[in-house]
C-alpha cells in the first residue's frame, strides 16, 4: 500500500494531537519541520497514524520500530512508514499475556497524563486487582483515577467506594455511569486542554459504554454480561485513540483479564504507601513484619487499621517482581550470547 508525500501541517506538528513537551524536544532536535504524528491504532505490524485532525490518517508499517496507542513518531516523507518513535512522558506496559514470553513487555497505552482503572459497582469489589492495576498505573507515569461504574445499576455505592479507597491511598475514586450520564463530564475533564486519558479494565464492566458516553455517540459496541458472575464478552478488541468533544483524547483497550506485572521503579512504593510509612517506624530496618519487637506494621494489624491481606498482598508483588527481573536478567544473557539483543525503547 502506497501513500502519497506527506504533507507538512504548519511547524510539521498538529498541537492539538496533545504533543507532549519531551516529544516536541526531540523532533525539534531532528530538525524541523519532518512529517510527524499519532500512533491511533495498531493492526498486526500496521499503525494507523494521525499527522493532523485536518488530514486523513495514514496507514503504515512497523518496520523496526517498538510502537504503541499513543505514541508520537517521526514518518517518512512518503507516509510509508515509522522512521522513529519519539520520547515517551508516560507507557502503561504489563509482561506479555501468551505463555513463552513472560520477560518480553507489552506496551499497551503510551503518552498518558491519566489512567482510569475501570470496575463496576454491580460485582463485589476486588481489592487484590485494583492494588495490581495501581503498581502498573503509578509505574507508568502517569496519575490513576478509579472509576466505579453502572451506578446507575445499584441504589448506595457507599460500601463499593470506601472498600477500594482503603486500598488507593491518595488516589481519587469516582463514581459514574454511561447510561445515566452520573460522573462523565467530571472524567472528561481530565482531558482538557489537549491531554490523554487511558481506560483499562476487566471484560464486562462497562468500559465500552463509557467510552460511548465520553466521545458522544455510539463508537464502541457494548455487550450484555452473564448474570452469574457478571463477566462480559471483550467488545474492544483493539488499543486505540479517540478524540473528544472540544478537545482531549481517550484510549480505550481491550478487556484484561490477567493483570500482570512488568517491572517496578516505585509502582509498588506508590500503591502502599500506606504499609510503607508504617514500615518507617519499625525499629528494625531489616524487619521482617512477623513477630519482631517494634515492628509498627504488626502493631498496626493488632490494633485492626491495616488488614492483613494487605501486607500479604505487597510480599506477594514484590516477591512476584523479583522472580520477574530474574526472568528479564535470564532472556537478556540469552540474547547476548546470540548477539541479538533487543534495543529498550525509549522511556
Amino acid at each position: 500500500m502506497s501513500n502519497a508525500t506527506v504533507a507538512v501541517i504548519g511547524d510539521g506538528r498538529d498541537p492539538r494531537l496533545g504533543w507532549t513537551d519531551d516529544a516536541t524536544r526531540r523532533w525539534r532536535e531532528l530538525g524541523s519541520p519532518v512529517a510527524a504524528g499519532r500512533v491511533s491504532r495498531l493492526d498486526r505490524g500496521w499503525s494507523t497514524v494521525l499527522v493532523s485532525l485536518d488530514e486523513p490518517p495514514l496507514r503504515m508499517r512497523n518496520i523496526g520500530a517498538d510502537v504503541a496507542v499513543g505514541d508520537f513518531v517521526v514518518v517518512t516523507d512518503d507516509g510509508e512508514r515509522v522512521l522513529e518513535v519519539l520520547p515517551r512522558r508516560s507507557a502503561f506496559v504489563r509482561r506479555a499475556s501468551f505463555e513463552g514470553n513472560r520477560a518480553e513487555a507489552h506496551t499497551i497505552a503510551a503518552n498518558i497524563a491519566v489512567v482510569m482503572l475501570i470496575h463496576a459497582l454491580t460485582s463485589p469489589p476486588n481489592q487484590r486487582r485494583l492494588e495490581r492495576e495501581l503498581v502498573l498505573a503509578w509505574d507508568s507515569g502517569a496519575r490513576p483515577v478509579v472509576v466505579l461504574t453502572k451506578s446507575d445499576l445499584i441504589d448506595d455505592p457507599a460500601a463499593t467506594v470506601a472498600s477500594l479507597q482503603d486500598v488507593a491511598p491518595g488516589v481519587e475514586v469516582c463514581v459514574a455511569s454511561g447510561i445515566s450520564g452520573e460522573g462523565v463530564e467530571a472524567l472528561r475533564a481530565h482531558a482538557t486542554g489537549n491531554g490523554t486519558i487511558a481506560l483499562l479494565g476487566a471484560s464486562g464492566v462497562g468500559k465500552s459504554t463509557l467510552v460511548n458516553a465520553l466521545v458522544g455517540h455510539e463508537r464502541q459496541a457494548t455487550a450484555h454480561v452473564r448474570e452469574g458472575d457478571q463477566r462480559g464478552r471483550h467488545t474492544t478488541t483493539a488499543s486505540e485513540l479517540v478524540r473528544l468533544p472540544g478537545d482531549g483524547w481517550l484510549i480505550d483497550t481491550p478487556g484484561v483479564r490477567a493483570v500482570s506485572l512488568w517491572s517496578s521503579g516505585h509502582g509498588i512504593e506508590r500503591a502502599f504507601a500506606d504499609v510503607f510509612e508504617l514500615m518507617d517506624h519499625c525499629r528494625f530496618r531489616n524487619c521482617k513484619h512477623d513477630q519482631e519487637p517494634g515492628c509498627a506494621v504488626s502493631a498496626a494489624i493488632e490494633a485492626g487499621t491495616l488488614d492483613p491481606r494487605r501486607l500479604d498482598s505487597m510480599t506477594r508483588l514484590v516477591a512476584e517482581e523479583a522472580i520477574l527481573e530474574e526472568e528479564q536478567r535470564a532472556q537478556e544473557k540469552a540474547q547476548d550470547r546470540r548477539g541479538v539483543r533487543k534495543q529498550r525503547p525509549r522511556p
